[in-house]
C-alpha cells in the first residue's frame, strides 16, 4: 500500500525488452538505502518488485499485465519516474490509500498555468469517470491529486508549486500518457451497493479447470 507522496525521482538507465515483458534498473539516490530484493515500490504509480538492489540503483521486472495496462511498456533510457516506498505501519497516510494497481491510461490535453501552478487536463476511460467526485482523491503517475473537476471524459487536477517541483508531473506536455489509479474506498463502496459476488467466478473455475463447492465431475 502506497500513500502517493513521492519520496523521490529517479532516472531510468537500462531497458530490457523481451517479446512481452521487460526489465527496468532505475537510479535514484538515498531512496533504495534502506530498500531489498523483495520489496514493493511505486514506479510512476506502478507496484513493482525490486528484483535487486544495489547501492543507488534498484532493478524491476515488468510482466506482461503491467505492460499491456500501463505507460511502463513504452519506457526509455533518461525517463523520469516518481518513487515511492511502501507505506510502513507505523507511517503517516499523508496523500491515500493506493494500491499501485492502475485502473487505466489518460492522456493530456491541456495544461494551464495558474499563478505558481497549473491546472492540467487529462482525456479518461470512462470507466474511470463513475469513480470521481469532485474534491475526491486520484493518483496520476504515483502523485496523490485532488480532483478539481470533471466532465465528458476530460478529468481536471490542480497541481500547487510543491508537487510539480518534487515529481514528474511538472514535465507533462499536451499528448503525454499517464497512469491513473482511482480511490481504492470508491471502489470497494461500488461493489458492495451492486451486491456482486464475492471471489472468483464459476465460469473462471471452470476454465482453470476447479470445481465450486459441492460439484462432481461425473
Amino acid at each position: 500500500m502506497f500513500t502517493g507522496i513521492i519520496e523521490q525521482v529517479g532516472v531510468v538507465v537500462s531497458v530490457i525488452r523481451s517479446s512481452q515483458t521487460a526489465k527496468i534498473a532505475v537510479s535514484a539516490p538515498k531512496i533504495f538505502d534502506d530498500v531489498k530484493a523483495g520489496d514493493s515500490i511505486a514506479v510512476n504509480g506502478v507496484c513493482l518488485t525490486a528484483t535487486n538492489v544495489r547501492r543507488n540503483l534498484a532493478e524491476f521486472f515488468l510482466s506482461a499485465e503491467t505492460i499491456h495496462k500501463s505507460t511502463l511498456g513504452d519506457i526509455r533510457i533518461s525517463d523520469k519516474v516518481n518513487l515511492e516506498k511502501a507505506l510502513p505501519i507505523s507511517g503517516r497516510l499523508g496523500g491515500h490509500l493506493v494500491t499501485g494497481h492502475i485502473d487505466g491510461v489518460g492522456e493530456v490535453k491541456n495544461k494551464v498555468s495558474k499563478g505558481e501552478g497549473f491546472d492540467l487536463y487529462l482525456s479518461v476511460p470512462s470507466i474511470i469517470l463513475q469513480y470521481l467526485v469532485p474534491q475526491g482523491s486520484i493518483t496520476i503517475d504515483g502523485v496523490s491529486l485532488t480532483v478539481a473537476d470533471f466532465l465528458d471524459g476530460l478529468l481536471k487536477v490542480s497541481v500547487i508549486p510543491f508537487t510539480a517541483d518534487s515529481t514528474t508531473i511538472s514535465k507533462l506536455s499536451v499528448g503525454d500518457k499517464v497512469n491513473i489509479e482511482v480511490d481504492l474506498i470508491s471502489k470497494y463502496i461500488e461493489k458492495h451497493l451492486k451486491g456482486e459476488p464475492k471471489g472468483i467466478s464459476e465460469e473462471m473455475m471452470m476454465k482453470v479447470g476447479i470445481l465450486p463447492m459441492g460439484w462432481t465431475d461425473n
